[in-house]
């Protein structure tokens, strides 16, 4: 009816690059809305200011009264600095007419949190699929991740992959996503107190693997060891009842907004795949059905994965804390990085427990990483000087 302007209007692919859904936060979005009246340096020295404040007071302090759904700020950020070295590369403050887009503050805040998680960190987590490696691949042997994650292992820092991939009593399957490291940690005979620093939380929380034996293969870390008495209370048939109204809720609303789909059912998960080609926006409605409607009697995640809308049993935030008491690990001593922390992210429940680095793709995380690093060097350049002074 429409003729041509119908075929392009339908087009996924150009729909999809419309989408602006992935930068969704409400605190950036107050951070930008403020250079409507001030310069992103003015913006800056409040949030230094705002955000001391918050750490002394979060339940009354101004950040909390003007953006309410704000969460903790488990380090100390000096976003100024951060500001001034990003502006010296990128020109930021030079601009007369086009105020900083979300990716910019967001790399702001991202420079501000490694240079002061590097004071004290002692664990770090990475999402997997848009993170680590592209969507739907997986660390391959010329993967520039690999020698930072042994060189953040060698600096004593834990270093751990929180995935939504389960697969119960198949660590090999595990193994196949991350083959390149296992191999690179063969390669270098790395001894077994550097890879007791290396572990996968899969599933979101319910499946902890280790590096074992002398030809570095993944096992399954037995539930008791890790695992929250709230995790290990959680019964068989609480799971099925929960993923079998999840299963219910998201083939009504495929059937509403007439979107073919399969379903894919797993021990703690179950998710619809698209038959066809959609947009962004239909699994976002797809993952806040099921947020607002879904009825539970344990804690889940529904997620917008970008290809897929998958619903699994708990969430990352459960999974970190078990890892961090596994590990004696405090929150000030523990950073995620991930792709998806809006409202339909399933890295978005890490913020309740740890500090975040939200990236937007593997070159971001290999960037942020080398700072990481850098950082590290001169803190134990620091530290051995001062243990020289003291001698």
């Amino acid at each position: 009816m429409f003729g041509t302007r119908a075929r392009s209007a339908s087009d996924a692919a150009v729909l999809r690059r419309k989408g602006h859904l992935k930068e969704q936060d409400k605190f950036i979005q107050f951070v930008l809305d403020m250079h409507q009246t001030h310069t992103t340096l003015e913006v800056m020295q409040k949030m230094d200011r705002w955000i001391a404040e918050h750490r002394k007071d979060p339940r009354t302090s101004r950040l909390r009264r003007m953006v309410p759904t704000i969460g903790n700020f488990f380090v100390p950020l000096k976003l100024v600095d951060a500001f001034l070295e990003y502006d010296e590369f990128f020109a930021l403050s030079r601009r007369q007419y086009v105020h900083p887009n979300f990716a910019e503050l967001r790399h702001i805040f991202n420079i501000a949190q490694v240079h002061s998680s590097a004071q004290s960190l002692k664990l770090i987590t990475f999402d997997a699929d848009g993170t680590l490696y592209a969507d739907g691949a997986h660390i391959e042997h010329d993967n520039e991740m690999i020698r930072h994650i042994i060189a953040l292992m060698r600096s004593n820092i834990h270093v751990a992959i929180v995935t939504a991939a389960g697969y119960p009593g198949a660590p090999e399957r595990f193994e196949q996503r991350v083959e390149g490291l296992l191999a690179a940690f063969r390669q270098l005979n790395l001894p077994q107190h550097i890879t007791d620093r290396f572990h996968i939380m899969g599933g979101e929380c319910n499946y902890l693997l280790r590096v074992a034996g002398p030809d570095k293969r993944l096992q399954f870390v037995p539930d008791a060891e890790w695992k929250s008495q709230f995790m290990q209370s959680w019964t068989e048939a609480q799971c099925q009842r929960l993923l079998d109204d999840a299963e219910r809720l998201l083939l009504e609303g495929a059937h509403r907004l007439r979107l073919p789909v399969q379903v894919l059912r797993k021990e703690r998960a179950v998710g619809v795949v698209p038959a066809a080609a959609t947009i962004y926006e239909v699994l976002e409605e797809l993952a806040i059905t099921v947020q607002n409607q879904l009825q539970a009697e344990l804690p889940f995640c529904a997620f917008n994965g970008g290809n897929d809308v998958f619903v699994d049993v708990g969430n990352k935030s459960l999974g970190l804390e078990a890892l961090m008491n596994h590990l004696a690990c405090t929150p000030s001593e523990v950073l995620h990085v991930g792709d998806r922390f809006s409202d339909t992210g399933n890295d978005s429940a890490t913020r309740d427990c740890c500090s975040i680095l939200w990236v937007a793709n593997p070159e971001e995380t290999d960037f942020f990483i080398k700072l990481l690093l850098n950082d590290l060097m001169k803190r134990r350049i620091n530290s051995a000087y001062i243990d020289f002074q003291v001698v």
